[in-house]
């Protein structure tokens, strides 16, 4: 994956993806922002979040249903610049 830009809507805040992350989830939580979250393997949908712009890919198909707009962080991670309604 390469570097991208986490764009938080909300608040207009930034956040450099590193390769060090796992999951977007991760890159969150190492910027520390705050994201509801249980299983963390993309089964329950709780750490759901819509995705503005740009696109994800999923390291494996999530389990729980999510709507066109809606990406898991859990499981995920930015192909390119991303903003989130967060």
């Amino acid at each position: 994956m390469s570097m991208s830009t986490i764009t938080l809507r909300v608040s207009g805040t930034q956040l450099a993806n590193n390769d060090s992350a796992t999951s977007l989830l991760d890159v969150l939580e190492q910027h520390r922002v705050p994201v509801e979250y249980q299983c963390r393997s993309g089964y329950c949908g709780a750490c759901r979040l819509r995705l503005v712009k740009g696109r994800v890919a999923y390291r494996q198909t999530p389990l729980a249903c999510v709507q066109q707009d809606e990406i898991l962080p859990c499981c995920c991670m930015p192909v390119n610049d991303i903003e989130l309604e967060l």
